[in-house]
């Protein structure tokens, strides 16, 4: 059973860019004719999505017992506690209180975020923040699934 699931997607205003990148590519391209400039318009903006959804492609889940985020699978028994991190808070655990060895799964563009202590002795991570839109939720499934 599937208790939390989370899609950091990218702002509206990245897809704006994208169009607009397709846009710079088809105006550079002006020079050499309709065919190679449509060509650049098309290309460009189909580049530049791609990008931006495979950005903004990572999910944070919690399945069963165990903690999924982007590419790392956390099991529950390696879980320790969860924090809620505020603006400020998320500032600074991503810059002056951030340690090398912790994993991040970091969008700047989501001001909140979620800290969870990693207790497995064998690893040598400390702890994974989480940038999360709804951190609330995401502590409630955390803990749900620790007890």
């Amino acid at each position: 059973m599937q208790s939390y699931e989370e899609r950091l997607t990218a702002p509206r205003s990245w897809w704006v860019i994208a169009a607009l990148t397709g846009v710079a590519c088809a105006l550079m391209l002006l020079p050499l004719g309709t065919l190679p400039m449509l060509g650049g318009l098309i290309g460009g903006a189909a580049l530049a999505a791609v990008a931006v959804s495979a950005y903004g492609s990572v999910r944070i889940r919690v399945v069963g017992d165990a903690l999924i985020a982007g590419d790392a699978k956390i099991p529950a028994a390696a879980l320790g506690e969860a924090w809620v991190l505020d603006r400020d808070e998320a500032v600074a655990w991503r810059t002056h209180k951030a340690d090398v060895r912790a994993f991040m799964l970091l969008r700047s563009y989501i001001g909140t975020a979620v800290r969870v202590e990693i207790t497995d002795p064998a690893d040598p991570t400390p702890y994974a923040y989480l940038s999360t839109r709804e951190p609330e939720r995401l502590v409630a499934a955390l803990e749900a699934v620790r007890t």
